[in-house]
């Protein structure tokens, strides 16, 4: 899921690092050098529809104006949630 707007400085990366452990998901969010926030979650269908309905709206001071996502498949791949730099 790739997050535009006002999401860089506005701690949309601890807040969603908040929700999803929060929700029981895995894998990560990151800062794009474009000003966007990409992030990738590992957990059920239904959990991860109501986490990129928050990354929809995102914490107080964020504006988000789009965000882009695509399903895949889980790999399984990451073991908890974490912030990527």
């Amino acid at each position: 899921m790739v997050v535009s707007g006002r999401v860089q400085g506005v701690f949309y990366r601890s807040n969603t690092l908040k929700e999803a452990r929060l929700r029981g998901l895995s894998g990560f969010v990151r800062n794009m050098p474009d000003g966007r926030v990409e992030a990738v979650f590992e957990g059920e269908k239904d959990v991860i529809a109501g986490m990129i309905d928050w990354c929809r709206r995102g914490p107080d001071y964020a504006y988000v104006e789009g965000v882009e996502v695509k399903w895949e498949k889980s790999k399984n791949e990451f073991k908890e949630f974490d912030i990527r730099y």
